[in-house]
């Protein structure tokens, strides 16, 4: 073997090992990009079931509020229903009950008058 074919021999091996050294950075790089796009991958499907997640949730607590609503809605029109029935809507409860007292005293001053006979 000469001088020459010795070199090209080296540049061979050089060449041979600088190639080996791209293509172990092209597979750095692979699985580098594989190990992310999984990564990826997998906290978009946790962040979508966490969406769907709270999607639910979020229905759950509003259908209970709009029952709590329409219960405390059907309570407020009762008790304004008996207000009206009684006539606390429309005169006061003070004034309601001084007229109440007015009449206890009328039928009271009767009763005393037809006992009196």
């Amino acid at each position: 073997m000469t001088k020459l074919d010795a070199i090209k021999g080296k540049v061979n091996e050089a060449e041979e090992f600088a190639r080996k050294i791209w293509l172990a950075g092209l597979g750095a790089y692979g699985k580098s990009f594989d190990e992310a796009q999984g990564r990826y991958e997998k906290i978009s499907v946790e962040a979508s079931k966490m969406f769907d997640e709270l999607v639910v949730k979020g229905s759950k607590i509003e259908t209970e509020a709009k029952d709590k609503f329409q219960v405390k809605d059907k309570v407020e029109t009762r008790v304004a229903e008996v207000r009206k029935k009684l006539g606390l809507d429309t005169v006061s409860a003070d004034e309601k009950v001084e007229e109440l007292s007015a009449k206890i005293d009328a039928l009271t001053d009767a009763v005393a008058k037809l006992a009196a006979k």
